[in-house]
């Protein structure tokens, strides 16, 4: 990779920090001098966690100086286009764009840039008619309708404006090639590995935000109706819908710092991911990692990374039924610890690093022979 690159990130917001969030502190390793240009950051929403971000050089967009923007964006989401069309990035050599729900991947670039998209997804709330987990602050269903149709045409052309894409599973890979009609190369997130260890007895596990769209609600019924003990990891805007379908052998425990979690994975019988939405999952992964099987939705992503009946088990619907038919079967079956860490050593950062850097190598290559085919005679 050459060194002299001027690299600029772009991530749709810092409001939270999520699985996007370590993909682009990955991405920040490997390029530490590249400007972070981002829709808006809200440090007190990020808490503790703002520190991981400490000394980076973080460029917001116009978005930051509307009052409440980080709770009332989706009203806004019209203004998205002029948000990132407002950079300037006619000095970098290289753009990378973190895209999801924002639309960052919508950044201007001169012909002379080469721009990369690591696309999450295409918003979904676009595409797939997912709702907002926040509320539509009395926004007309009439108007949401006509904003949304209008940035379905401006994120399909300006995603036509993209040198090159790259995603995180081959469902996202079908999903921009059916929205965007452009294909995208699969380089799965880097999750961090720790390679040791073993699936406990005590418990099922699940950890990971606690929103409706994510379903945790299956493995809490499942395991009320099994009378099987789960412990939960997370918080998030369903706590309290989540918190009275609980029985007896269900426990919430909050947020737990990194250091505590391998302590959980250790005594865990195996990682519960009900989400059939999930492209991936890295807390999964990370339990993989430590030996935990993984029983999660087959219409998820995360039948890309669980090895059915070798490292996990994947339930066929997003039933109550089904889930809890799946635990009760994983009851009587033995996995392979190590079996489970040589998995997900597939997805542990170097990997992911190795990989990126390989695209970007051979798209810098393209790009440079494009533009020197292009550029007129003396």
């Amino acid at each position: 990779m050459a060194t002299n690159l001027n690299v600029a990130l772009v991530h749709d917001s810092l409001q939270d920090y999520g699985d996007a969030e370590r993909v682009l502190e990955v991405l920040h390793r490997l390029y530490p001098n590249a400007p972070v240009y981002t829709a808006f950051i809200d440090r007190q929403a990020l808490g503790a966690d703002a520190d991981r971000f400490a000394g980076w050089d973080i460029r917001t967009t116009w978005a930051q100086n509307i009052p409440g923007i980080p709770r009332y964006w989706h009203a806004l989401r019209g203004l998205l286009p002029y948000f990132w069309e407002a950079l300037d990035f006619s000095t970098f050599d290289l753009v990378i764009s973190l895209s999801g729900n924002y639309l960052s991947q919508a950044v201007l670039t001169g012909v002379g840039t080469l721009h990369v998209s690591y696309c999450h997804t295409p918003p979904r709330y676009l595409w797939d008619g997912m709702q907002w987990d926040a509320p539509q602050a009395g926004v007309a269903s009439w108007y949401a309708a006509w904003v949304d149709s209008r940035l379905r045409q401006y994120d399909f052309y300006s995603a036509q404006r993209v040198d090159g894409f790259v995603t995180n599973s081959q469902g996202v890979a079908r999903r921009i090639k059916k929205v965007y009609r452009r294909v995208a190369e699969v380089i799965p997130p880097p999750v961090k590995i720790r390679g040791t260890g073993e699936a406990g007895n005590q418990y099922y596990l699940y950890v990971g935000r606690l929103a409706r769209y994510l379903q945790v609600d299956l493995a809490i019924e499942a395991c009320n109706r099994l009378n099987l003990p789960l412990w939960i990891v997370g918080t998030g805007d369903d706590a309290t819908r989540l918190q009275a379908l609980a029985g007896e052998q269900v426990r919430f425990l909050g947020e737990v710092p990194d250091s505590a979690l391998v302590e959980l994975y250790a005594n865990a019988k195996a990682f519960i991911f009900p989400s059939t939405r999930e492209d991936f999952g890295f807390a999964p992964v990370e339990a993989m990692g430590c030996g935990v099987p993984v029983i999660a939705s087959q219409l998820s992503g995360m039948r890309e990374v669980v090895l059915d009946y070798r490292t996990g088990l994947l339930f066929p619907q997003p039933t109550v039924e089904s889930l809890a038919a799946s635990i009760a079967q994983f009851e009587g079956l033995r996995f392979s610890s190590q079996a489970c860490i040589e998995r997900a050593e597939e997805f542990a950062e170097s990997v992911f690093t190795a990989k990126f850097e390989w695209f970007i190598a051979q798209r810098l290559d393209e790009h440079r022979l494009s533009s020197a085919a292009t550029k007129p005679e003396a």
